[in-house]
């Protein structure tokens, strides 16, 4: 609470100092804002830029790291008693000691004798630390901002270039943005590859990419009982993909024809109410997906299929008709047809908008030249919207890849190599959340093989995305 108060004096300070900047640039002009370089904004931006920024960055680090630093130095000179604890116990007891500052409940543990003043000696060491790190970082900051009106203040004068160093600070912060995204990129692929590496140790790299059989079910401790485990990922990746497939020809057929109605031949009416009908779909969530797959879906389809079976028994089809009768409710194609409708308002509402992006200068030029309104749709709009088109099939492909909630539900968990729609199949991001869901030991393969998954599936769809940009290149080219 005290840093939101502490931010928001500082935002008025700055507000006042953006204000007094402005007026001192207008009366060293002589009141003719045309005599300074800059426009009088841009001084007053200046001048807040330098009062607000630093000492802002200031207080937020502290507010961030400020916990950390008083644990570093509550943990500093331990008692006697506290040494005599083991590791486990001592994160407890300071966890405690810091609760206890707080006001708040400590755990069930008993402290007794000299454990005990040792904990009321470190909940007032904390209480005294938690209000040093505040009020040292509000006074900081407070003096960071007074530093920053004396040094932006002075400078103000019809010759000096504010809107350069206002334009700097905004690339500056375009900068940090920039690198930033780079870095969380760059991490995320370290991290991915180094776990993968610690499990690919444990469990050969042709095994785990060639291997047909998943069953990563093995003994994390001594007292636990289980097989080898196997981790070939192939059934998983069979099953992404089947999934995948079925999704989008549920999805891009529709969404793609969709967005040609309403670009095309739809009256501005009804353009107006069925786009937006549409795109409420894509604000669904995805469990609501999962649970209409669930509870509608599947015996819809097993209900089906169990009825075409019956027709079929005593006939020649009476293997195919048994096995009909014993499909149920979770299978690959529930999971597909669900996951195509989730689909469905991506691929409209961005093939929609590429296509009212092609210029209307081609359409003209086509029926000038005698071709019908679905000839000029099929022979000049959708070639020139196809690299946009295939961006938006792109972005459905990778959204398909990756749900789980609506797999989880409708196609089941088992890992099976089939392509056979009516089976049970499961992917490889239901298998990554099933394995890193609860208590979890790192140094297990069972654990690490969702890294491995994770890093293969990475790849997998790096390749997609680099066909998909030569694609979209080439036929770029041709209509530019």
């Amino acid at each position: 609470m005290l840093t939101w108060i502490a931010l928001t004096a500082l935002l008025l300070f700055s507000l006042a100092t953006y204000m007094a900047g402005r007026r001192r640039a207008v009366a060293a002009a002589g009141g003719k804002p045309a005599q300074l370089h800059s426009l009088p904004g841009y001084y007053g931006s200046y001048a807040a830029l330098w009062v607000g920024v630093p000492a802002a960055l200031l207080i937020l680090l502290f507010a961030m790291f400020g916990g950390r630093l008083e644990e570093g130095l509550l943990r500093t000179d331990p008692p006697a008693a506290v040494q005599e604890l083991t590791a486990p116990q001592q994160d407890v007891f300071y966890d405690d000691a810091r609760a206890i500052a707080r006001g708040g409940m400590p755990s069930e543990t008993v402290y007794d004798g000299a454990l005990k003043t040792a904990l009321e000696d470190k909940a007032a060491k904390s209480q005294q630390l938690t209000g040093l790190i505040q009020y040292g970082s509000i006074g900081l900051g407070a003096i960071l901002a007074l530093a920053g009106a004396f040094i932006a203040y002075p400078r103000i004068s019809p010759q000096f270039r504010a809107r350069n160093k206002v334009e700097g600070w905004v690339a500056g912060l375009f900068i940090v943005c920039s690198v930033t995204a780079i870095l969380t990129t760059a991490g995320i692929i370290a991290s991915l590859v180094w776990e993968s590496w610690r499990f690919f140790q444990a469990v050969p790299i042709h095994e785990f990419l060639f291997g047909t059989e998943w069953n990563p079910q093995i003994a994390m401790r001594a007292d636990q009982f289980a097989g080898a485990g196997a981790f070939g990922a192939v059934p998983l990746f069979v099953g992404t993909f089947l999934i995948m497939l079925i999704a989008m020809l549920v999805a891009a057929p529709i969404g793609l024809f969709s967005a040609i109605y309403l670009s095309e031949y739809a009256s501005p009416w009804t353009r107006s109410v069925v786009k937006p009908l549409l795109e409420i779909l894509a604000g669904v969530p995805t469990v609501v997906y999962g649970f209409f797959a669930a509870l509608t879906v599947g015996p819809l389809f097993r209900s089906f299929f169990n009825w075409i079976g019956a027709q079929l028994v005593g006939g020649s089809f009476d293997g195919l008709a048994q096995y009909l009768m014993q499909v149920q409710n979770q299978m690959a194609l529930v999971a597909g047809a669900v996951m195509g409708i989730m689909l469905i308002p991506f691929v409209s509402s961005l093939s929609d908008d590429i296509i009212n992006a092609v210029p209307q200068s081609l359409r003209d030029g086509s029926l000038a030249m005698g071709a019908t309104r679905s000839e000029t749709v099929k022979k000049v709009v959708l070639p020139a919207a196809l690299p946009g088109i295939m961006a938006a099939l792109l972005l459905a492909v990778s959204r398909a890849v990756g749900e789980t909630m609506i797999v989880t539900m409708a196609a089941g968990l088992q890992a099976r190599m089939t392509l056979n729609p009516l089976d049970t199949v499961t992917t490889v991001t239901v298998q990554i959340v099933t394995l890193l869901t609860g208590d979890q030991e790192f140094d297990s393969p069972k654990t690490l093989s969702a890294f491995g998954l994770g890093l293969t599936l990475f790849a997998v769809t790096l390749m997609l995305n680099i066909v998909a940009l030569r694609i979209v290149q080439k036929y770029r080219e041709q209509y530019d």
